[in-house]
């Protein structure tokens, strides 16, 4: 009889599929980790545990695992928006830069082969071009679903989005199950690749033109996101398109891609140049800008400790780095604690001197471009605080919170539209971004789309409840939690939700 694997068993077997695989799991799911090992392990999983460590690549033993680790589930046409977005401009663009010649695509993290196929179905469907426009490379770590992929038969489930027409003209019947068009199945090769590994034949330069890696980036750790997607870049030609899952986004992970906003969904354009290292997103969440209720008062003990914690990371950046061989002194400091006061405070040109104190060097540093920013912002400088935010997303265009200030500043002059493109940019770069989402809403509704009212003031109400608590202190322009979900659900009920 099998017994249940000891903490320390869970831990070591976490760690091999980390360094292996790639793929990171919380604290949440170590119960899963343990089932996994008792199937896998058996009566002996110290023993099993050291077969697995003694695996050398491509690790077959590991790749087993992947079926019982990661979820496969998917089907024709999910997320139809980027499926014509590929179609619509992403091949089109592509085709004409490789002057006729295939668009060469990847489909990484391909599973069972819904994604891939659908890539060819589209490209001959909706763009209306020939078997020879495309190539797809499909690539997957588990080998049970390569196989299930290789054999192209699927069920009425996984064509649910695929209407009749469609279905007849690219599927038969064969059985409970739908065969498809041997063409279509040209179009695909399949290979077992494991993503979070180094491997130069999959990732030679200028080997693809449209990458497709959906919901594969949420299942690795920080790091082996980060390598991955640059590996992706390099292999990349310039100008090339890459598709993620709608959870994920590249804030953070890296700077070599143009953010695409168009037909309802958000993709990415691989820029001339790469190679420019990422930077850890700025921690700043830029403060509501409407009516105002007092803030907590200043020697409120929590709200004293929240600003010192928050302002740790510019404090160091203006006392960390020597100035021509010798140390800042003390005069030479300016109080950054005393500036996110006074911001809290409403007090924008005390803010702003305080910002204006610090060495050119740090004054030019996201996070403060941002700080300044909020500031000028709030105090109706509008145009110079769009001019900051320009010069910030020209450093940094995933910045969610240079986004959020131009969303207030679009939306002070009236201009909705833009302020609500901004809006979902930063909702979508920072999918916890409470206030973003709340915005975004707030505008649906006002611009006569309820049905996506609803849908983004219920997703910000659950994101204010879980909102950490300093993020809203520090850049919620004085509300507490209570009043924006508050605000929230009046939004709401005026919906009839």
């Amino acid at each position: 009889m099998s017994t249940e694997p000891s903490a320390s068993q869970v831990e070591q077997f976490r760690d091999l599929i980390v360094g292996r695989l790639g793929l990171q799991f919380d604290e949440t799911k170590l119960g899963n980790l343990a089932r996994v090992l008792s199937l896998h392990g058996g009566t002996d999983k110290d023993a099993y545990l050291a077969m697995l460590a003694a695996e050398s690549g491509p690790y077959p033993a590991l790749h087993k695992l992947a079926v019982d680790l990661t979820v496969t589930e998917t089907y024709f046409y999910r997320n139809v928006e980027q499926i014509q977005a590929f179609a619509e401009v992403a091949m089109p663009a592509c085709l004409l830069a490789r002057d006729g010649l295939p668009v060469r695509v990847l489909s990484a993290g391909c599973a069972s082969g819904e994604e891939p196929y659908t890539l060819a179905i589209a490209a001959r469907e909706t763009a209306g071009l020939g078997a020879g426009s495309v190539q797809i490379r499909a690539v997957d770590a588990n080998p049970a679903m390569l196989a299930k992929a290789g054999g192209a038969r699927y069920s009425g489930w996984s064509l649910r989005e695929v209407g009749a027409a469609m279905r007849a003209r690219w599927f038969a019947r064969d059985g409970d199950l739908h065969a498809l068009n041997e063409g279509v199945r040209r179009s695909v090769r399949f290979e077992q690749r494991n993503l979070a590994r180094e491997d130069e034949e999959l990732w030679a330069p200028d080997s693809y033109d449209i990458v497709f890696c959906r919901n594969v980036l949420m299942y690795f750790s920080p790091a082996q996101a980060q390598a991955a997607v640059a590996r992706i870049a390099g292999a990349m030609s310039p100008g090339g398109y890459l598709f993620l899952g709608h959870a994920e986004t590249l804030r953070g992970l890296s700077h070599d891609f143009h953010l695409c906003h168009t037909h309802a969904t958000f993709y990415y354009q691989r820029k001339q140049q790469v190679g420019a290292p990422a930077r850890e997103p700025a921690f700043f969440q830029p403060p509501w800008s409407g009516d105002r209720v007092p803030p907590p008062p200043p020697n409120d003990p929590a709200w004293a400790d929240m600003i010192a914690r928050a302002a740790q990371r510019i404090d160091t950046l203006a006392v960390g780095a020597p100035q021509a061989g010798r140390g800042l002194s003390e005069s030479s400091q300016p109080d950054l604690q005393q500036a996110l006061s006074c911001l809290h405070r409403e007090q924008f040109e005390q803010s702003l001197a305080l910002i204006e104190k610090l060495p050119q060097q740090h004054a030019d540093d996201p996070d403060v471009l941002l700080l300044k920013a909020v500031s000028l912002s709030q105090s109706g400088m509008l145009a110079e605080a769009q001019d900051v935010c320009h010069a910030l997303l020209a450093r940094d265009e995933l910045n969610a919170g240079a986004h959020y200030v131009l969303a207030l500043c679009r939306e002070e002059d009236g201009d909705n539209p833009a302020a609500l493109a901004h809006y979902r940019s930063a909702a979508y770069l920072n999918p916890g971004f409470a206030l973003a989402r709340l915005h975004v809403g707030v505008l649906e509704r006002r611009m006569a789309d309820p049905e996506a009212a609803r849908r983004d003031l219920a997703q910000a109400l659950l994101l204010l409840q879980h909102e950490d608590p300093s993020r809203l202190l520090l850049f919620g322009g004085g509300f507490p939690r209570s009043a924006l979900i508050n605000l929230c659900r009046a939004e709401l009920a005026a919906l009839g939700a």
